[in-house]
């Protein structure tokens, strides 16, 4: 694992365990498939020149997808994510998250792969309406 100062690793990761970056990188490896499409369109800047990480840690969450520079999550949720228990395991998670200034959109597996170009207009739509970039999101690491 490289070294990664501690001031970086807090707002970048925003205090994101060791463990839980090792986690991240593992969890890079298992994409499903409308995780891979998603991330091809979202990669090297080739969406609204943004940048995107994939499974990023933030806090104690692992988000499926994290633009700094907006303060942006994508989550794409699989049908585990219809239960009630799942449902407020991330309603709780999303309220934490918003609590820290980031905001969280959801899709579901079906909604990338039968419509990515409407997932895409729609997190194009969300970022239009955000506020203005965050201070150094993009510097930090992109």
């Amino acid at each position: 694992m490289p070294f990664i100062k501690t001031s970086y690793r807090n707002d970048f990761y925003y205090g994101a365990s060791k463990e839980l970056i090792i986690l991240a990188k593992e969890f890079r490896k298992t994409q499903t498939e409308a995780e891979k499409i998603l991330w091809k369109a979202l990669r090297n800047h080739v969406f609204s020149e943004l940048k995107f990480r994939r499974q990023h840690p933030v806090k104690c969450f692992i988000a499926d997808f994290y633009c700094h520079e907006y303060k942006l999550i994508i989550e794409v949720d699989g049908g585990i994510h219809n239960h009630n228990i799942q449902k407020e395991h991330d309603e709780n998670r999303t309220s934490e998250l918003d609590e820290m200034g980031i905001q969280v959109i959801r899709f579901t597996n079906e909604d990338i792969l039968k419509n990515v170009e409407s997932v895409l207009h729609q997190i194009h739509q969300t970022i239009l309406q955000s506020s203005s970039p965050s201070p150094g999101g993009e510097g930090a690491g992109g």
